[in-house]
């Protein structure tokens, strides 16, 4: 009978150790692959505002990478039919490049929107190396100070807007810049941990230790000074809408939350056609009362 147990104790922690392995595992994949996970950057951009009848702007602007060299980052410039105080950053998602961007610029251009299109670096015709959290503020950073210091535009006529990750930049580049206009952050989530922590696979993990791309927005809001209006679809399956809704509850500036009935993660301007513009439209109007 001894020996049976001795057996089974045996095999108890043999199962402990290799489940404690796969797990101590699991977390060095996460931390070692990280960027991998979040990133989707890619170089073919195949749509241009060309193919939108837009004027535009090829720009490459120098940034000064962590290892002293000047890398560029790819933009696109569009201005406005006619000369007004609307201009507007436009932050892209982790996905695609600014090519998968350009008709939701074109939108915001319809809205009279002067629209600074960015690429972050190694994402379409940006130089730089594959991207990270530091390196994709830098990149906002840069397209801030093209606006204000190269064209000389008024920091209180400037909107920022990102989508999904990019909401993430944006606020944290609207935290930096207190004199801008607004944000806008559409489809965006509480942090990168949140997200994993939506996941069955990843709920397990210790995701607060093991999570150094953080884009800890829920922790940022607070300290939002500019005007703020956040949308999103009510049938995001990427990021779940109760996010935006954490965020708005955690700002304490000026504030707007509009949902967008059945909007995805995508399509949400699409979907809600007037809705959407007209929330756009309100919270301009608003920020010009605000300022």
């Amino acid at each position: 009978m001894s020996r049976t147990k001795s057996k089974i104790s045996r095999i108890i922690l043999g199962l402990v150790g290799l489940a404690a392995i796969a797990y101590l595992s699991a977390c060095s994949y996460i931390w070692v692959q990280q960027k991998q996970l979040i990133f989707r950057p890619h170089r073919e951009i195949r749509k241009t505002p060309a193919d939108y009848d837009l004027a535009f702007e090829d720009l490459y602007l120098p940034i000064q990478s962590n290892s002293g060299d000047v890398e560029r980052m790819h933009c696109w410039w569009i201005p406005a039919d006619n000369p007004s105080d609307h201009y507007l950053i436009y932050l892209h998602g982790s996905a695609l490049n600014i090519g998968a961007n350009v008709s939701h610029g074109r939108r915001f251009k319809e809205l009279e929107f002067s629209v600074l299109l960015t690429s972050y670096r190694g994402y379409g015709k940006s130089e730089g190396s594959f991207p990270n959290e530091t390196q994709v503020y830098a990149d906002a950073e840069a397209a801030w100070n093209y606006l204000v210091k190269q064209k000389g535009i008024r920091p209180g006529d400037i909107i920022i807007y990102g989508h999904s990750l990019g909401g993430a930049v944006a606020i944290n580049l609207a935290i930096s810049h207190p004199e801008a206009k607004g944000l806008i952050a559409e489809a965006t989530f509480t942090s990168i941990a949140d997200m994993g922590r939506n996941s069955q696979w990843y709920r397990l993990l210790p995701l607060g230790l093991i999570t150094h791309q953080r884009f800890d927005s829920i922790n940022k809001v607070s300290r939002l000074k500019v005007p703020v209006l956040y949308i999103h679809g009510t049938e995001d399956r990427k990021v779940p809408p109760e996010m935006s809704r954490e965020l708005y509850n955690r700002t304490t500036s000026p504030k707007q939350l509009t949902l967008i009935s059945g909007g995805g993660h995508n399509n949400s301007a699409s979907v809600g056609g007037e809705t959407y513009l007209q929330a756009v439209r309100s919270f301009v109007n608003s920020t010009r009362r605000s300022i």
